[in-house]
């Protein structure tokens, strides 16, 4: 799984727009080995882009679950802290 697509389910406030477009951007790159197409794939990988990112809210939007919502700052701070662990504090 790529590193830079991060978990955008059950969170309080909610996933927004932009970060379903990111997570689906980064997977189209993932998926196509492209970080930046060339013209004659732009078409084809930003409609990549857009279907993806509907696909992605349409599964946000139909999951459930019994378990209490995330708190995103909780969730940045135990990030930070295995960041710290795995790479050492700078």
């Amino acid at each position: 799984m790529c590193r830079n697509i991060k978990t955008l389910f059950n969170f309080d406030p909610p996933a927004t727009d932009e970060e379903i477009q990111a997570a689906a951007l980064q997977f189209v790159r993932k998926l196509s080995g492209f970080n930046r197409p060339s013209k004659a794939n732009e078409a084809a990988f930003n409609q990549a882009v857009q279907e993806f990112t509907v696909v992605a809210r349409q599964l946000l939007d139909s999951l459930v679950t019994q378990a209490e919502p995330r708190n995103r700052e909780v969730e940045i701070a135990r990030a930070r802290a295995r960041a710290a662990k795995r790479f050492g504090e700078s």
